[in-house]
């Protein structure tokens, strides 16, 4: 592999619902060698195969940067090239095209991009793609779980699986035109000593106003419910179980506890959750502690095993545990720990 420059500077950005204390890395490669380009784009978890097609010369160079659960990237290519992605990646992907042609599998569905047509790619969607001749595009990549912590915040409720965003984006003008440029300041601010390095506040402002931008703007599984009304506010029993979870996360409370503080019957507050949150009491206590648990294993760096926290969550079951936590982030604990 041909590596002319590989950067990683630590960085005191803001913390966000989905994960805990980001840091901003940079990464930029070039060469010739398909081998090596399968490794640069693909992650443990989300392996990639790249091919020159009818073995013709081809040339590629990317820079990656990233700030914590989103990243963007500048990458050209020379050539006909087809990639593969061999696992479902956990992040929504966003190709935003400056120059050239490429066909993008997702599904059943082949995504034509070109200038001015940009592409998104849910969680697990993309299969594959093929690079027509020169090409260069900007990247925007979002996990799947920051864009369901912003859903989770806008309905008060959990929100799980793929947004399953409509692929096509008019980049030509309006919110895509928008969201062209504010990936491109994004990418300029942040890379080669970019002063976006030295403004945490601005660059967290930036990435939570590129996802909701896309979650407000660009159809998606959840469009029609965010044009409805806002629902009423929790009554007082709600969120004072709310509050008494938050206090006792790591605790082995029950329902009857939990009902006895927010001073309501079971039945009563059961009909709560279910009216203001869409879940049940014991789920959203659940999902509170998931989250809780994907905070420490991001926190770790492999100083902690996955059984340790697990436990500390009030996870005793290790096989249901990982089963669960895959499921709602898209990664077993093991890959999370390993970041």
């Amino acid at each position: 592999m041909s590596v002319n420059s590989e950067v990683h500077a630590a960085g005191g950005f803001l913390h966000h619902p989905a994960a805990q204390s980001p840091i901003f890395s940079e990464r930029a490669y070039s060469g010739t060698d398909p081998d090596a380009l399968s490794e640069i784009l693909s992650t443990s978890t989300s392996p990639i195969k790249a091919a020159a097609q009818a073995n013709a010369s081809i040339a590629y160079r990317c820079n990656f940067v990233s700030a914590g659960d989103l990243a963007v990237a500048d990458c050209a290519y020379e050539g006909a090239i087809s990639l593969r992605r061999e696992a479902p990646s956990g992040k929504v992907i966003i190709f935003l095209p400056v120059e050239g042609d490429a066909v993008f599998n997702a599904g059943q569905e082949a995504i034509h991009s070109v200038p001015g047509r940009g592409a998104i790619l849910g969680a697990g969607r993309a299969t594959g793609a093929r690079l027509l001749g020169r090409r260069r595009h900007l990247g925007l990549f979002v996990d799947q779980a920051r864009i369901n912590a912003h859903l989770t915040h806008m309905f008060e409720r959990t929100i799980t699986g793929d947004a399953d965003f409509h692929p096509h984006i008019d980049l030509t003008a309006g919110p895509g035109l928008l969201l062209q440029q504010l990936v491109t300041n994004l990418h300029r601010g942040l890379g080669g000593g970019g002063l976006l390095q030295e403004l945490p506040l601005a660059v967290s402002a930036l990435c939570d106003a590129t996802v909701y931008l896309l979650l407000e703007n660009f159809p998606h599984r959840y469009s029609n419910e965010l044009t409805l009304p806002a629902p009423a506010p929790a009554p007082r029993h709600v969120k004072w179980a709310i509050d008494f979870m938050h206090a006792h996360i790591a605790e082995p409370i029950s329902l009857s506890e939990i009902a006895t503080a927010a001073k309501v019957s079971i039945r009563t507050l059961q009909q709560g959750f279910r009216q203001f949150r869409n879940t049940t009491p014991i789920a959203y206590l659940h999902e509170i502690r998931m989250v809780a648990a994907r905070r420490d294993l991001l926190e770790s760096g492999a100083k902690q095993a996955v059984a340790d926290i697990a436990l500390r969550w009030g996870f005793t079951h290790l096989g249901r545990f990982a089963a669960e936590y895959k499921k709602r982030f898209g990664e077993l604990p093991s890959q999370t720990l390993k970041r």
